[in-house]
């Protein structure tokens, strides 16, 4: 893994970009703390499918657990908050 300041990442943001096409992952930071990451965007696909995973898992939960427990009406909601 690199690591470089976002002034040198901008500096020669083509070598950056190339690094990446070769499969480098590239860490950039702002007074020495690590703000982003330029990754391939294979890295990119397999991150977005690891949080569909958790979003879809997290769904399935909610969903038992109304099932489970029941729901409170909206209505019920914005009475209850003065709305």
């Amino acid at each position: 893994m690199i690591r470089l300041t976002t002034s040198k990442a901008r500096q020669d943001f083509s070598a950056v970009v190339e690094a990446v096409e070769r499969g480098e992952r590239i860490v950039l930071s702002r007074h020495g703390k690590p703000v982003a990451a330029v990754v391939t965007v294979e890295d990119l696909a397999l991150l977005k499918a690891i949080e569909d995973r958790r979003d879809a898992k997290a769904a399935r939960a909610a969903l038992e657990d109304a099932e489970r427990n029941g729901t409170t009406p909206w209505e019920q909601i914005k009475a209850e908050l003065g709305l």
